[in-house]
């Protein structure tokens, strides 16, 4: 078995040159995982910002929607755990790419190794402002309502909080101090052996007692993937091997 992590890809942020060169590394990369690993896990916010109508998508990324669906259809697993820049996700990437979506953090088994797999918004404990904007923005009604907008405002609107979103995380410490580290702690107290979140932005291996805190980082700076097998974790630099 062998797993592979991503997180934090934040598509749609960069100019259009910048944007069709790193998907090419990713749409390669997801042709490299098809022949190299059992599963797939994306720990949030593979686009800057997602909001799916129930019959309108935001254009672009093609490639990357075709290169998902071929990796489910040929049996790779392919978990989505949504962060904190997927303002809304409806049925499109369970119904139409094969890809499991999930709104709160999974618990999983590999190898005999118990994960605890989160994107990491809403665990900071001094971060009350933004959980109560979590609770907003998740409420199925407020949802609704916005998705009555019409899509070239609401998409762009999203676009605009996402970037204040990025910059307001991007101006955090997520030390000890800001409560990243003592929530992976603390799971790993409960009995869980790897603690994998993203969100932070800074790519972090870390012993704690008998289990490994890990953060994917964010291929915005440099494209990293974990990779589980054998029961090792580690980190692999992306070169379109």
């Amino acid at each position: 078995m062998t797993a592979f992590f991503v997180s934090d890809l934040h598509f749609g942020l960069l100019s259009i040159k910048e944007e069709k060169e790193r998907e090419r590394k990713f749409v390669e990369f997801l042709k490299f995982t098809k022949n190299n690993a059992n599963k797939l896990f994306i720990v949030g916010d593979l686009f800057d910002y997602w909001f799916e109508y129930k019959r309108v998508i935001q254009k672009g990324y093609f490639r990357t929607f075709t290169a998902l669906q071929n990796l489910t259809e040929a049996g790779i697993e392919v978990h989505y755990i949504i962060g904190n820049h997927d303002f809304m996700h409806r049925d499109f990437f369970e119904k139409e790419l094969g890809v499991k979506v999930y709104e709160n953090p999974i618990e999983i088994d590999l190898e005999g190794k118990r994960f605890f797999i989160a994107h990491g918004d809403g665990l900071v404990e001094n971060d009350l402002g933004y959980k109560i904007l979590k609770k907003i923005l998740r409420n199925k009604t407020t949802q609704k309502l916005y998705s009555l907008i019409h899509p070239d405002f609401g998409i762009w609107l999203a676009s605009s909080s996402s970037k204040q979103s990025r910059n307001y995380t991007t101006g955090k410490s997520y030390g000890e101090t800001d409560g990243m580290y003592l929530a992976a702690k603390k799971k790993i107290a409960e009995g869980f052996d790897y603690i994998v979140f993203g969100h932070s932005h800074i790519k972090k291996e870390e012993i704690i007692n008998h289990g490994k805190y890990i953060n994917l980082g964010t291929w915005l700076e440099e494209p990293y993937y974990g990779k589980f097998s054998n029961g090792n974790f580690e980190f692999i630099e992306w070169n379109n091997q």
